[in-house]
C-alpha cells in the first residue's frame, strides 16, 4: 500500500476550547516530531516530506498592478530535520525597498513560536523584481508557511539544471582605459569606440523536482542569475521577469504546483537590451523563455526516494571597506571634469542638425557637390571654411557632452560611496556579520549568501564543488548590498557593484573558503 500523509492536526486545534501549548501545536502541525536539531536524515531511515503554497502580497493600493507578487514556501521534513524556503517577489529581504529589517526575524520568531522550526533553517530569497509588496508581508509570508506545512505529503525528489542564455547581458564594460563602467539608467555610457569586452554571464538554471508519490509534481525550485528589472509598459506593479516564469511552470504543470526562484549571483547581469529605446519594455517576453527553459530541464528530471535533508547555518564575519582614499580621488575628478567644461557656439538646437549634415556627407556636408566645384573652379573657398569652423564647434560640443555624462557617472557613485562611508563612521565597526547557508535536499546542494554576489562568484563556488548539482543564491536572509569581486573592487567608484558595496576586497576569498567548507560537508 502506498505510504498516507500524515493527518492535519489543525481542525482538531482549530475546535479546542483550551489553545494547546505552543510546542505541542508544532508538534501537532508536523507530525507530532518536535523540530529543534539540523542533521543528515540518511541514519534515521526518514521518508522525505513536502508542502508548499503561496500567498498573494501584492500592494493593491500603491498604484495599478500588472501582474500580483507572491511569496512562495516550500517546507520539507525528514525525521527530525525541517527547512523552509520562501520565494519573495521583491528587492530585497530588509534595508532597501518595502520589506523592512524586523521582517526577517519576525517571520523567523513567529514560525519558531507557532510551529517549533528554528530559526537557523528558514531561508527567504528575495528575487530582486522592485514590485510594491503590502504592508504586513511577514504576517503573509507565515501564512503561506502554514499553509504548505497543512499540505505535506510523502515526496521523491530529483535535482538537475536548464540553460537559458537569451534574455541576459553582462552590463560590466571594461573600456580601453583599464576601467570599468556598467549599464544603468541613472547614467549614460561611454563612446562605443571606448569598450573593450563585457564579462560573463551563468546560463545555468538550478533546478530541484519535487513529485507526490503518484509522480504528480508538487514544487520546483529553480535558481537563476540576472536582475528581474525590466518592468512593463506602463509602469504597473510587477513581479517581472521571474514572476513570469514562476507562472510559465506552474501553468504547465498543474495548477497545485509552485514554482519557488531563488535569485542567483545575478549583481552585474541585466536583462538583454536593457537600454533599449525604440521598443516598449516589457518583462513577460523574457519570462516566457526563461520559464519555458525551466520547463526544459525540469522534464528531464528523473525523482526518487531520497531522505537527505541538511541545514547548515554559520555566521561569517567580513571586513568592511573604507572608502576614504577613493572619495577624495573621485572628488577631484569631479572637480577636474567640472572645470574642463568650455563654452561653445553651438546650442543644443543648432548642434543637433549639424551633427546629421556632416555625418551624411564628409566632403560636401553644407549643400550638393557642384556648389563646392563651382566655388574652387572660382578660387573661392568660403563653403570649406565654413564646414572647418563648424566641425570645431560640433567637436567641441560633443567633449562637453561627454565630459557631461562622465560627470553622472561620478556624481551618482560618488553618493554612494559617501552613504557607506558614512555608514561605517557610524557603525564603529570594521567588520559586519553575514548569514551563509548551506542547504541540501536530496542531490540538490545550495549555498546562500545576503548580498547582491556578482556572477563570476558563483561560477567559481561551483566550479570547486564536490557536488554535482551545486547552486549558488544570493539576496538570501538579509541584505548587505552589492558584493563584487576583489578584482572588481579595484574599481571602485566606476561602476555600481563596486561603488554601493560596504566590503573590503579580502571578502570574497573568506566566503568563497567558508563556502566550499560548507559543500564539504553537506
Amino acid at each position: 500500500m502506498p505510504r498516507r500523509a500524515i493527518p492535519h492536526a489543525c481542525d482538531n486545534i482549530r475546535n479546542s476550547n483550551r489553545r494547546p501549548p505552543r510546542l505541542a501545536v508544532a508538534a501537532m502541525l508536523l507530525g507530532g516530531i518536535c523540530l529543534l536539531t539540523a542533521g543528515p536524515a540518511e541514519a534515521r531511515g526518514a521518508t522525505l516530506m513536502a508542502g508548499a503554497a503561496k500567498v498573494d502580497i501584492t500592494n493593491r493600493d500603491a498604484g495599478p498592478v500588472n501582474d500580483p507578487l507572491y511569496a512562495r514556501a516550500l517546507v520539507i521534513r525528514s525525521g527530525e530535520t525541517t527547512a523552509v524556503l520562501v520565494a519573495v517577489d521583491a528587492v530585497a529581504i530588509g534595508e532597501i525597498g518595502y520589506i523592512t529589517n524586523e521582517y526577517l526575524p519576525t517571520v523567523r520568531a513567529t514560525l519558531n513560536d507557532e510551529l517549533g522550526i528554528p530559526p537557523e533553517h528558514v531561508l527567504i530569497n528575495a528575487s530582486h523584481c522592485h514590485g510594491i509588496v503590502c504592508t504586513d508581508v511577514a504576517e503573509r509570508t507565515v501564512q503561506a508557511v502554514k499553509a504548505a506545512v497543512e499540505k505535506m505529503v510523502p515526496v521523491t525528489v530529483g535535482a538537475g539544471s536548464g540553460h537559458e542564455d537569451r534574455i541576459m547581458e553582462n552590463r560590466r564594460l571594461k573600456l580601453k582605459s583599464g576601467r570599468e563602467v556598467d549599464v544603468r539608467h541613472a547614467y549614460s555610457l561611454p563612446p562605443d569606440d571606448a569598450v573593450a569586452e563585457v564579462g560573463p554571464v551563468d546560463p545555468q538554471i538550478g533546478l530541484l523536482r519535487l513529485d507526490r508519490e503518484d509522480g504528480t509534481p508538487l514544487a520546483v525550485v529553480y535558481n537563476f542569475a540576472c536582475h528581474p528589472i525590466q518592468g512593463v509598459p506602463g509602469g504597473a506593479n510587477t513581479a517581472d521577469i521571474t514572476g513570469f516564469s514562476s507562472k510559465v511552470i506552474e501553468e504547465n504543470l498543474g495548477e497545485d504546483v509552485i514554482a519557488l526562484f531563488l535569485q542567483g549571483c545575478g549583481g552585474d547581469i541585466n536583462p538583454i537590451d536593457y537600454k533599449d529605446v525604440d521598443h516598449p519594455r516589457s518583462a513577460e517576453p523574457l519570462g516566457n523563455m526563461l520559464g519555458l527553459s525551466a520547463l526544459a530541464g525540469v522534464r528531464t528530471i528523473d525523482c526518487r526516494e531520497d531522505d537527505r535533508l541538511t541545514v547548515i547555518n554559520e555566521t561569517l564575519t567580513l571586513p568592511r571597506g573604507d572608502r576614504t582614499e577613493r572619495i577624495a580621488e573621485l572628488e577631484s575628478k569631479q572637480r577636474q571634469l567640472l572645470q574642463s567644461l568650455r563654452g561653445t557656439s553651438l546650442s543644443l538646437k543648432t548642434f543637433l542638425p549639424l551633427a546629421v549634415k556632416y555625418s551624411l556627407s564628409d566632403d560636401y556636408p553644407s549643400y550638393y557637390s557642384h556648389r563646392y566645384l563651382h566655388d574652387d573652379a572660382l578660387g573661392r573657398s568660403d563653403l570649406r571654411h565654413l564646414d572647418a569652423e563648424n566641425r570645431r564647434n560640433i567637436q567641441a560640443y560633443m567633449r562637453n557632452i561627454h565630459t557631461m555624462e562622465e560627470l553622472t557617472r561620478v556624481q551618482t557613485n560618488l553618493r554612494l560611496l559617501r552613504k557607506h562611508q558614512a555608514s561605517l563612521v557610524a557603525s564603529g565597526k570594521r567588520t559586519v556579520d553575514v548569514e551563509v547557508v548551506g542547504m541540501r535536499v536530496g542531490e540538490f546542494v545550495l549555498v546562500t549568501f545576503p548580498g547582491e554576489l556578482t556572477v563570476r562568484i558563483g561560477l567559481n563556488i561551483k566550479k570547486a564543488s564536490p557536488h554535482d548539482h551545486t547552486f549558488v543564491a544570493g539576496y538570501t536572509n538579509g541584505y548587505i548590498y552589492y558584493a563584487p569581486t576583489a578584482e572588481q573592487l579595484l574599481n571602485v567608484g566606476g561602476a555600481q557593484e563596486d561603488s554601493d558595496c560596504i566590503l573590503a576586497p579580502e571578502w570574497q576569498a573568506i566566503f568563497e573558503g567558508k563556502a566550499a567548507e560548507i559543500l564539504e560537508r553537506l
